[in-house]
């Protein structure tokens, strides 16, 4: 079975904090790449940016359908996976994440330029996508071809918030994987039905073991800081500044929706196919949020999408 290959690159600020060193004045971001195309310098990249409390092998299932065409991407945002925690939680927001990218982006162009770029990004991925793809003066490598949005847009339900702040960030402590897969299962049956190897094969990048023994969740804590923070009044404002990111996208764009989603509303996802790129709408049932493009449906969706 293809495997991805883990690297790193070094975002300027700002200041990480490393076991057992200095707070530095850089972070890195890890960021893992699925290339069986037999060019180690493609040419055509696929970003691939995961949700809130996630991290970037939950692509696999997706990197390993469209590795043999193109050169699939999926970082660690800071703060989740193999990448640094920030000294300051107030670090962790969606501007800092699409600065990585930028970073990203130029590191992998210097490594190979770039012709064609898409970005695949869920629920906060997809909001880092909308960043970089809705302001025409971001200095990127090339301009991002097509963007998938899975299960996101300008307007989020205050609702969903709440939920995700009722777990983010609470110490656990796991004294198995299974254990660990069933817990995680309970604060996500809304990702639809998945088999037991499925939901496990998502569940173990999501665990780091312990210096004391069992297991705990791959993220800083301290993501918690600056969501918590977050007031209904000023949610509302930033979604001005979201609808106007995405009037101004020009990618082929297009939107996932799981049908019982309480983050995406059907309204705001007809609105985002009226305006700006007017997304193409597809939902699938029996799915909240989000989809996890583990399902045979959900990767067709992207594939055909992205290779067409």
């Amino acid at each position: 079975m293809i495997e991805p290959r883990l690297n790193y690159v070094s975002c300027p600020g700002p200041a990480a904090v490393r076991q057992g060193q200095s707070p530095t004045q850089e972070h890195r971001m890890a960021w893992w790449e699925w290339n069986a195309t037999g060019n180690p310098q493609h040419p055509h990249v696929v970003v691939c940016a995961h949700g809130l409390s996630r991290q970037g092998r939950d692509f696999d299932t997706l990197a390993r359908a469209l590795c043999h065409r193109v050169r699939v991407v999926c970082p660690d945002v800071v703060g989740r996976g193999h990448s640094d925690w920030l000294a300051d939680p107030m670090g962790y927001h969606v501007g800092q994440y699409a600065a990585d990218m930028r970073a990203l982006l130029q590191h992998l162009h210097q490594q190979s330029p770039l012709d064609t770029l898409d970005w695949v990004g869920t629920s906060m991925g997809g909001l880092i996508g909308m960043a970089l793809c809705g302001q025409p003066g971001l200095p990127l490598p090339v301009p991002v071809r097509r963007l998938v949005l899975n299960d996101v847009g300008p307007a989020i339900q205050w609702e969903a918030l709440v939920r995700i702040g009722q777990y983010l960030g609470q110490p656990v402590r796991f004294a198995s994987e299974q254990q660990a897969a069933d817990m995680l299962w309970t604060l996500s049956t809304g990702f639809g039905p998945h088999t037991p190897q499925q939901w496990m094969d998502l569940t173990r990048p999501l665990l780091r073991a312990l210096p004391e023994g069992g297991w705990g969740l791959h993220y800083d804590p301290a993501i918690a800081v600056p969501f918590r923070a977050l007031t209904q009044e000023a949610a509302a404002a930033g979604e001005s500044a979201l609808w106007q990111w995405y009037d101004q996208i020009q990618a082929r764009t297009l939107l996932l929706r799981g049908a019982q989603s309480d983050l995406l509303s059907r309204a705001t996802a007809q609105a985002m196919g009226q305006r700006g790129p007017r997304a193409m709408l597809v939902e699938f049932e029996g799915v909240g949020h989000a989809p996890t493009l583990v399902a045979d449906d959900q990767v067709a969706a992207v594939t055909s999408f992205l290779l067409s």
